[in-house]
C-alpha cells in the first residue's frame, strides 16, 4: 500500500515536471529560430519586428494570467495556441523567400 503511495505520488510528480519543462523551453527556442532567421539574413527587419511583438504579446498574456495566481485551463489552452500560432508564422516568414540584404 505504502509502495503504491509513493509510486503514484511520484508518477504526478514526473508529469507536472515534464509539462513545466516542455512549456518553459519554447520561447527560448522561438526567439533561437527568430534570431537564426535574422542572422542568416531570412527575416526582413519588418518580419523581425513583426515576431518580436508576437513574443511580447505572448510574455504580456502569460503574466496577465499569473496576475491573479490561477492559471485557469481556457488561459492555458489560449496561450498554448498563440505559442503554436507564433511557431508557423516564424516558420512562413523564414521561408517566404524574402531576403534581408
Amino acid at each position: 500500500m505504502k509502495t503504491c503511495k509513493v509510486f503514484s505520488l511520484l508518477t504526478i510528480i514526473m508529469a507536472l515536471s515534464t509539462q513545466v519543462f516542455a512549456q518553459a523551453g519554447r520561447p527560448a527556442l522561438q526567439q533561437k529560430r527568430i534570431a537564426h532567421g535574422v542572422q542568416n539574413g531570412e527575416l526582413t527587419r519588418a518580419e523581425t519586428r513583426q515576431l518580436a511583438r508576437e513574443q511580447r504579446h505572448i510574455r504580456h498574456k502569460k503574466r496577465i494570467a499569473r496576475a491573479d495566481g490561477v492559471v485557469t485551463p481556457g488561459e492555458r489552452r489560449e496561450i498554448r495556441q498563440d505559442k503554436r500560432q507564433a511557431s508557423r508564422h516564424i516558420a512562413r516568414k523564414k521561408h517566404n523567400m524574402r531576403k534581408r540584404y
